[in-house]
């Protein structure tokens, strides 16, 4: 993965780390055209490295005692938002 990180940094992609305790809101973490998703494994999310890998750490806010999502449903989130962003900037 940190190989895979390193070719999207090197052809100019943005790389945005899911995480529930991340500083930055996913919706404030767009920039440009090429965006790259990075979500971590059920229950356990990011690995350490992938965390220092990736271009930055965004969650999804969401009101009420709940703070984390199954994967699946994170990356359908994460995917609308951004596609959504995306076509704002066309």
């Amino acid at each position: 993965l940190d190989d895979a990180l390193g070719q999207l940094h090197e052809a100019g992609f943005r790389t945005i780390g899911l995480d529930s305790d991340a500083p930055a809101e996913l919706e404030k973490s767009f920039a440009g055209e090429k965006i790259a998703l990075v979500l971590g494994a059920e229950g356990k999310g990011l690995r350490q490295k992938t965390r220092e890998t990736v271009t930055t750490l965004a969650r999804l806010d969401m009101p009420g005692a709940i703070h984390s999502l199954n994967v699946s449903n994170a990356a359908a989130i994460s995917l609308y938002v951004a596609r959504k962003f995306l076509a704002s900037s066309e």
